[in-house]
């Protein structure tokens, strides 16, 4: 399976914003791509960076005009899109919710965002329900897909059900970078650790993971902090944790990359983790913490 990568840095003005996807996505079908990802929010600017009333706006439907625009560009270069949007639900109730688009413009199903982030820059609990659909992968033409949403790759439990649920691959769109007071050291770190979970997400599940960030600098509107630096680094790792491909962390870039899920299935017989798990010994996994 070819997988195509938009690492893309975005402005306010969302039609230009949404040009450069097509034209990305026009380049990842030329290169055989089957299944294009982009990242979270593609629209427009990461805004959760304060809480604005004013942004519900741009909040839309699913389905809706990002699902028909997109949707024809996946009929016609016949290939399979993830897309991560600001879902208006009713009244009221807005979700950060990722869409599968199959070859043939349909969707083939969605994921809502189930952990939702509250720290400084990152306010996503003033505009998103936590998700209500699972950890439940979505099938489509390419496979099996597990598609998670940015905050949710922190979280190994996240990882755990979409495979046990049958996920054929691990997707991440996702927005996530540096804030300007953090040392070169902490910046390390940070980038270091967003990568390393996701590896070994990849190895306890004996799955590839395909990780796709925004890049760029987007200031903070409200002034009080120096904004965000998205750190890009988008990348895929095969079912033993193996780089496949890794993006640079300070330029847009597309790329197509081969993914061979049937890799999965020798990994898990080398490394059988699923055998080997104490299911009889884990209950307290549900509770918030064991004293």
């Amino acid at each position: 399976m070819k997988v195509g990568i938009i690492q893309q840095a975005n402005t306010c003005d969302i039609a230009t914003n949404i040009e450069k996807l097509r034209k990305h996505i026009i380049m990842c079908a030329r290169e055989g791509a089957d299944l294009v990802v982009l990242p979270e929010l593609h629209n427009g600017l990461y805004f959760c960076q304060t809480e604005d009333t004013a942004v519900f706006d741009q909040a839309e439907t699913i389905p809706g005009p990002s699902t028909r625009r997109f949707g024809e560009l996946a009929k016609e270069y016949g290939l399979v899109l993830v897309l991560s949007l600001f879902e208006k639900r009713a009244p009221g109730l807005y979700h950060n919710t990722a869409v599968v688009l199959d070859k043939d413009g349909s969707i083939a199903g969605i994921y809502r965002k189930m952990h939702i982030p509250d720290d400084p820059a990152y306010y996503e609990k003033f505009y998103f329900t936590p998700g209500d659909l699972g950890f439940r992968p979505i099938p489509a033409s390419v496979g099996s897909l597990g598609v998670l949403v940015c905050w949710d790759q922190w979280f190994p439990e996240a990882a755990r059900l979409m495979a046990m649920h049958g996920a054929e691959i691990l997707i991440y769109p996702t927005a996530i970078g540096w804030e300007s007071s953090d040392t070169e050291e902490e910046k390390s770190r940070q980038r270091d650790a967003w990568q390393t979970i996701q590896r070994a997400h990849a190895v306890a599940n004996g799955l590839p993971v395909v990780a796709v960030n925004r890049v760029g600098y987007e200031p903070d509107p409200s002034g009080r902090t120096g904004g965000i630096r998205f750190w890009g680094s988008s990348f895929a790792a095969g079912p033993q944790g193996e780089l496949l491909t890794q993006l640079p962390d300070g330029s847009e870039e597309v790329r197509v990359v081969d993914i061979d899920p049937a890799r999965s299935e020798n990994v898990r017989r080398w490394w059988p983790f699923f055998r080997d798990r104490r299911i009889d010994a884990y209950h307290g996994l549900s509770e918030r913490f064991l004293d």
